[in-house]
């Protein structure tokens, strides 16, 4: 039986990922001993690789597809086939940035400040060429972890990635300048891509997960009304393309079927009340295919 070889990144991205996979229909089982988690898919196989080595893994074929960020795909050069762009990380849905930071109380107000400076990082490619782009020379030196608590003895400034800025404000840190702004990215081997039994797999998770993602933060409605208010209810109804209306077996009702942003339900629910709704449910959202 022909396998596709997934990358899951390994790391802060781990939970969120085998979560989203759940929505998907994909549960992924992951032991404390094991890199290579469980899947209910006798089609795939799955081993745990730190977002930072993913495309470089892929770009080799050792993996026919995974997730990791763009910030690494640049920082490693790979040439890999982007499938698709899922906005979601540790804590939220934003992109990361990585940015510049330095102690509160430090005198480099610019990128220009940081001649002759040391920097600390994980992106060492991209800080120089950041520098490089700003004609500015400084030692970029690599780091191992733990980045923020090294200004200013330890270095001068650093460039970090954050989600919220709270752990460089924690470190009393301040951002001065943002080099890049990264999201998700679903990669696949460009090899892979041409098989056709991979491309199809490959396509199939994407399509799933995106579809995931797009029902983050919706919630489906159900309501009964008579014909003659409905004109009312869906003035209401901020619908995401156009609410189903279906004929009831009691003559002059109908149903609504819709989607709606969840954070409004609780002010609409009431309203459609007041238009003469009945029979209304509110149902959760595991995926929404465009």
């Amino acid at each position: 039986m022909p396998k596709l070889n997934l990358g899951i990144p390994k790391g802060s991205l781990e939970k969120t990922t085998c979560q989203m996979f759940a929505k998907a229909g994909y549960n992924i089982s992951i032991s404390s001993r094991s890199y290579f988690p469980a899947i209910d898919d006798g089609e795939i196989e799955c081993m745990l690789i730190r977002a930072q080595e993913m495309s470089r893994y892929v770009e080799k074929g050792i993996l026919d597809c995974g997730l990791t960020g763009y910030d690494w795909i640049q920082e490693n050069g790979s040439d890999v086939e982007e499938i698709a762009e899922l906005v979601y990380g540790k804590v939220g849905r934003r992109p990361l940035r990585w940015v510049l930071a330095v102690p509160e109380s430090s005198d480099i107000k610019s990128v220009q400040d940081l001649e002759g400076r040391l920097i600390a990082t994980e992106a060492v490619g991209m800080t120089r060429r950041y520098l490089k782009k700003h004609g500015v020379n400084a030692t970029v030196e690599f780091s191992w972890g733990a980045t923020e608590v090294k200004p200013p003895r330890l270095a001068d400034t650093i460039v970090e990635i954050t989600e919220t800025g709270s752990s460089l404000r924690a470190n009393k840190l301040k951002i001065i300048d943002t080099l890049c702004e990264s999201t998700t990215r679903f990669i696949a081997n460009r090899g892979a891509m041409a098989d056709n039994f991979k491309r199809a797999k490959i396509e199939k998770i994407a399509m799933l997960l995106k579809a995931v993602l797009a029902a983050e933060g919706k919630a489906g409605l159900m309501l009964n009304i008579k014909q003659k208010n409905l004109d009312r209810a869906l003035e209401k109804l901020p619908a995401l393309e156009r609410p189903t209306v279906s004929p009831l077996a009691e003559p002059g009702w109908v149903a609504v079927n819709t989607i709606v942003d969840e954070y409004i339900v609780r002010d609409l629910i009431p309203e459609l009340i007041a238009c003469g709704a009945t029979g209304i449910v509110e149902f959760p959202l595991n995926k929404i295919v465009l």
